[in-house]
């Protein structure tokens, strides 16, 4: 047709061009060679074919039965544990370390001042698809004022370097001559030391110096590109309980006493009401609060009373610091009630000379720990942990979860001095973590790292993160951990003992609009080892019996789960290497919380979406009565009369027919995990504004134009949806008006019909007339009137209650 518009490429504006179209947002399978087929990789510069084959066939076997969803990778470890016997300097005293080197790579040890028989322990790591030596040197060196002298080194020829594969026990260190720099041995000097050739699975590699590594810059930053483990806190509700307090006395009594009580655990601030009578000296409050506590619980929870002088200036009345030994522990719902108890308020003495506390009154608190409720720390659409806080109460493992972190390909360079990314992932499922090692400077890395977890319910999510390391080329390692993408897995959508290697989109959302910053490459196997506790767990609930039988409200749970990421951000930061804040708040989704116009409109669709089938159940029966295919609706006639007559048939053809839909269904089922849709998230066409609101912060810092406009926006939005709220109000109040004689004529007409339809039914079997009744529905087009039906006209007369609203 002239002047129509043609439909234009589906493209996103991104900050350099336009973006992919969607079909590259989507996964890839991947068929890698592990560990089954990985027999004859042991390629290393300077090891004897012979010994290859020999490592070959006594390694792959066991490697596959540990590290088999990842291509097993050659490193030559370097074990340097001590030295004794070293020469004296011509000052009496020497500050010994020991450089590694092969070939172009250099490791070295700290220094140890004033030491003639250090001791270092420490592991270096050489990655065998970097090296091109033969000859592996180790040089022990003294510090001193001029630079650095020469000891002695052993040097050792790596077609002599034993193959070592766990769970073979650690290889022994020995005791080695030292040399001079031509050869001859040195009358004074030993070093211990350790050398062979394994894998990623060594127990040595997550604290070895690596290779990869080298150009790090500081001691701390080179700890920063190891793989670690990390466990979040055990973390506990606390239910504390202001009930009343006795004999307060104010500090003016000139005017009446409005007391409260504010409740303070670490950053956990909560406040009472004023107490009831007021004014009263013995105040009632009956407020109960939660909080959220880690262990081990070092910290006190400290309760004041205070009055309320005028509005922001309160005055104490009283003090006490409680631990938190002295509340009940409770695991479950069935035990004793948690009985309150008076304690004594101090408050400081009026003469400002004296230090002392002195007695001030009384105050009722209830307190218990509360072991029975699942702390949330993550959204409850993936959680990856539901066991309760008890110990005891937990449920029994039903499999494994393994992953294998393979690598990734094409990430986009990061904004570094003169380099690209230096990425690692982070993975998090139940309180464990795992941090894989940072690879320097390559949009291509290469991990091959497995880890392991216990399964509890299958219907829980893993989360995958990759960041760019922070603390690799910028200044005093102050830099944070940027996010390159997200992936997430629910155990319940595998196949249970099936290996699934994919390349998983990295998407991350920027104001400027949606980026792909790479693909990751991840292997995943869910094991299950028993198989009827899982399918029991499907009639059970999701979560603790204490969440049903004792439910927190959605605001408080909101808080509640605020404030426990926070103390898992904090106790992770401290650990060493730390998990950054800004790490563990991506991961738990800190912002989720946050109003977008965007998520809304996708939550909208999501709504929408579900009517579909409604919808075609609809459009198949106006096929049907507008006879499109006789054949089918004389088909449909049949059917009907044959259950008409035979009614004991109408559930099991139901659910026969649920069943045959379900078989039809299973040659379309997915076969690959579920991964981020940006089509499901309306991310590849979303509007600029929309995303710069998005991401701005909260309060808002935009000015107030643009905060306007936005508001209009929001206004225009919230009418649209509260005219879509306000009709399906009025359908469901027209329903109640039909036996309230608002409209008396109409309730009337109503109930004089159904008095009619009553008797009509008590004396004509119901056989003939659903039949009537089905005939006259799907009569011919040509006995049928374009206008509405009766029944529909008289419903929609009837009054609702919008006439009655301001």
């Amino acid at each position: 047709m002239k002047g129509a518009m043609q439909p234009r490429p589906f493209m996103v504006p991104g900050p350099g061009g336009p973006m992919p179209p969607p079909q590259q947002f989507g996964l890839v399978e991947t068929r890698p060679p592990l560990a089954a087929v990985l027999r004859p990789r042991f390629n290393i510069p300077g090891l004897h074919p012979s010994a290859a084959a020999a490592a070959a066939a006594s390694g792959a076997g066991k490697i596959a039965s540990t590290y088999d969803l990842v291509e097993p990778m050659r490193f030559l470890y370097v074990n340097v544990v001590k030295a004794r016997d070293l020469p004296v300097s011509a000052t009496g005293a020497i500050d010994p370390f020991v450089q590694v080197k092969l070939g172009n790579f250099t490791g070295t040890t700290s220094v140890k001042a004033a030491a003639h028989s250090p001791s270092w322990q420490q592991v270096f790591a050489f990655s065998a698809s970097h090296l091109q030596a033969h000859l592996l040197e180790v040089f022990v060196r003294a510090k001193d004022l001029g630079g650095d002298d020469f000891v002695g080194r052993v040097a050792f020829d790596l077609a002599e370097v034993p193959v070592r594969v766990p769970p073979d026990s650690p290889l022994a260190p020995q005791w080695y001559r030292l040399e001079g720099r031509r050869g001859e041995k040195l009358p004074h000097g030993e070093i211990m030391l350790s050398v062979w050739l394994g894998t990623q699975a060594d127990e040595a590699f997550p604290d070895a110096w690596h290779s990869d590594a080298h150009a790090a810059a500081g001691p701390a930053a080179v700890a920063s590109t190891r793989a670690k483990v990390y466990f979040s806190p055990r973390l506990v509700y606390l239910r504390v309980a202001a009930m009343g307090a006795q004999d307060l006395i104010p500090h003016d009594t000139s005017r009446p006493m409005s007391a409260c009580v504010k409740l303070q655990l670490a950053g956990q601030v909560r406040r009472t009401r004023p107490g009831a009578p007021p004014g009263a000296p013995n105040p009632i409050w009956n407020e109960e609060f939660m909080f959220v506590v880690s262990e081990p619980f070092d910290e006190p929870i400290v309760i004041t009373v205070e009055d309320r002088v005028a509005p922001g200036r309160d005055e104490m009345l009283g003090r006490i610091v409680l631990p938190l030994q002295a509340a009940m522990p409770r695991h479950d719902h069935f035990g004793k009630p948690v009985e309150p108890r008076w304690y004594n308020l101090m408050r400081p003495s009026d003469d400002p000379d004296k230090k002392e506390m002195k007695f001030a009154s009384k105050i009722q608190i209830r307190m218990s720990l509360d072991f029975g409720y699942h702390v949330l720390d993550e959204s409850t659409y993936y959680s990856s942990d539901l066991q309760p806080s008890s110990k005891p109460a937990r449920k029994p493992s039903i499999g494994m979860l393994e992953l294998g972190v393979l690598g990734a390909r094409n990430l986009i360079p990061m904004p570094k001095d003169g380099r690209t990314t230096d990425a690692y992932c982070v993975a998090k499922y139940g309180p464990k973590w795992v941090r894989t090692r940072t690879i320097l400077d390559t949009l291509n890395p290469q991990w091959n790292e497995q880890y392991t977890w216990e399964v509890f319910d299958p219907c829980t999510v893993i989360t995958v993160v990759v960041f760019d390391n922070g603390q690799i080329g910028s200044k005093n390692g102050a830099g944070p951990d940027q996010r390159i993408g997200k992936v997430r897995i629910r155990l319940s959508t595998l196949e249970t003992d099936r290996v699934y290697t994919h390349f998983y989109p990295l998407l991350v959302l920027h104001p400027s609009g949606l980026k792909k910053t790479g693909e990751l490459h991840l292997a995943v196997r869910f094991t299950c080892t028993a198989w009827v506790n899982m399918m029991a767990l499907y009639g059970r609930p999701l979560l603790p019996k204490m969440h049903y039988t004792q439910p927190i409200p959605v605001m408080q749970l909101d808080y509640l789960r605020h404030q426990a990421m926070q103390i898992v951000a904090a106790r992770l930061s401290r650990a060493e290497p730390p998990l950054r804040r800004e790490v563990v708040e991506y991961m738990l989704d800190v912002d989720s919380h946050m109003f977008s116009l965007r998520r809304s409109k996708a939550n909208f669709y999501r709504i929408t979406s579900l009517f579909y089938g409604f919808l075609a159940m609809l459009k198949w029966y106006e096929g049907i009565r507008s006879w499109r295919n006789p054949i089918t609706t004389m088909l449909v006639h049949m059917l009907f009369l044959i259950l008409i007559c035979y009614p004991e048939l109408i559930l099991p053809t139901f659910f026969l027919y649920m069943f045959m839909i379900g078989l039809w269904n299973y040659r379309y089922r997915p076969r690959h995990p579920s991964h981020m849709d940006t089509k499901l998230s309306h991310a590849e066409m979303t509007h600029p504004d929309e995303l710069d609101e998005e991401f701005d912060m909260f309060p808002t810092s935009r000015p107030a134009d643009i905060v306007r406009m936005r508001y209009d926006r929001l206004r225009s939005v919230g009418g649209r949806v509260q005219t879509v709220v306000g009709d399906l109000a009025t359908q469901g109040e027209r329903a109640h008006a039909l036996l309230s004689w608002r409209d008396p004529r109409a309730t009337a007409i109503f109930i004089f019909l159904s008095l009619v339809v009553a008797i009509v039914l008590y004396v004509t079997p119901f056989q003939v007339l659903m039949v009537i009744t089905m005939l006259y529905l799907l009569r011919h087009p040509r006995f049928r009137s374009r206008m509405p039906s009766v029944p529909f006209n008289f419903y929609r007369r009837l009054p609702a209650k919008s006439d009655m609203l301001l």
